[in-house]
């Protein structure tokens, strides 16, 4: 267990870095998904019919084929994923600004992915509302937006919440490929250097690979125990 203490400093910063994606793709994929579960409720038939589209392509593809595309397929297109580098948002997320596209490659591969996994969960909730509510609206003279908006999305965000929370778990779970596709000081590409670069016992590593997802995922867990144990007493 050495080799874990020696190096903890490394874990560290790969444990920040692995926080970064993971916030910074969170935030895209809850994004993304609200838009898309709009799409798919629109009364719209080719706005239903993009969304639909969007959430069977990326539920039914592979993640690493996801992130394959966004490492390398979008520099063949020209694009280093700049659009990811937002003003104010980089002076918090600073490789969004500096360093190499890859970091910004994985929170978009994450984002998209993701994304379609959160669509279904919040059009789940949008289910859960009862439909006298959404009537009730148009009733009133509310538009299909300003039903969305003000009657729908509220409810269903609450409705949805354990759900969400489990997606946004598996998405931090599912960041420890990005070090394989070029994200240089992630939990998962520190320990590939230290076993391979290094020749650190491979236990060790992932001791400390384990611990720094858990205690990412951890808190969030007992986060959505506690608010379901709520939801539930509150019936």
């Amino acid at each position: 267990m050495s080799a874990l203490f020696d190096n903890l400093d490394l874990f560290a910063k790969g444990f920040w870095l692995t926080l970064q994606v993971c916030v910074l793709s969170a935030i895209g994929a809850l994004v993304i998904g609200t838009i898309v579960a709009v799409l798919r409720i629109s009364p719209i038939p080719p706005l239903r019919w993009l969304g639909t589209s969007y959430v069977t392509v990326f539920r039914n593809s592979p993640l690493t084929v996801v992130f394959f595309f966004a490492a390398f397929g979008l520099p063949a297109l020209g694009s280093n994923a700049e659009f990811l580098d937002v003003p104010g948002l980089n002076l918090i997320f600073v490789r969004l600004d500096y360093d190499l596209p890859y970091f910004r490659f994985a929170v978009f591969a994450l984002s998209l992915y993701t994304g379609a996994f959160v669509c279904e969960a919040l059009r789940s909730g949008v289910n859960a509302v009862p439909p006298g509510q959404a009537e009730a609206a148009r009733a009133i003279g509310l538009t299909f937006t300003q039903n969305i908006r003000h009657v729908v999305l509220p409810q269903a965000w609450r409705a949805a919440i354990v759900p969400l929370g489990s997606v946004i778990i598996a998405m931090i779970k599912n960041s420890a490929i990005a070090g394989f596709f070029g994200v240089v000081g992630d939990l998962s590409q520190v320990g590939y250097d230290l076993v391979v670069q290094q020749g650190v016992s491979v236990l060790p590593v992932f001791i400390g690979i384990s611990a720094g997802f858990l205690v990412l995922t951890m808190p969030l867990g007992l986060l959505l125990d506690q608010f379901e144990r709520r939801a539930v007493k509150a019936r």
